[in-house]
């Protein structure tokens, strides 16, 4: 089919009816996505900028501000998580380092615990989780 040059693709107004309907579905599904409670534990960690990493292999732990523990994404109690850490020191050829993701509202007491928890284990090194500060927010 050849196309004629009186002919034209598209030869109407714009209509913007079906641009607008578009658009409050995508408001409709953002609010709500906004209002959909997200599964997990809400865990706000503090801001921090120039620490160090570790090097080896590390393992996490979570400890929220009411001071539950949480390891491989699920609530354990202070005796499961020492043997779960034991087994896991055991397995690893290397030395493991702890993470620990507090929450900022944590206990420092609660914090000192899961520390020596996790020396008991065979884990000698533990960091504290940080987020990074925001590149606006730098000096």
């Amino acid at each position: 089919m050849s196309l004629r040059p009186q002919d034209k693709l598209f030869g109407g107004r714009l209509d913007a009816a079906p641009f607008a309907s578009v658009f409050f579905c995508l408001v409709i599904f953002l609010l709500l996505g906004q209002l959909l409670n997200t599964p997990g534990v809400r865990v706000r960690l503090p801001t921090a900028a120039g620490l160090p990493g570790a090097g080896g292999p590390t393992i996490a732990v979570a400890l929220d501000a009411a001071g539950r523990l949480y390891f491989e994404n699920q609530i354990i109690t202070a005796v499961e998580l020492r043997a779960r850490l034991a087994s896991a020191v055991k397995q690893s050829p290397a030395p493991l380092t702890l993470v620990v993701q507090a929450d900022q509202a944590a206990d420092y007491g609660a914090l000192v615990n899961l520390t020596l928890l996790a020396r008991e284990a065979g884990i000698q090194d533990a960091l504290l989780a940080t987020l990074p500060r925001s590149a606006a927010a730098r000096p």
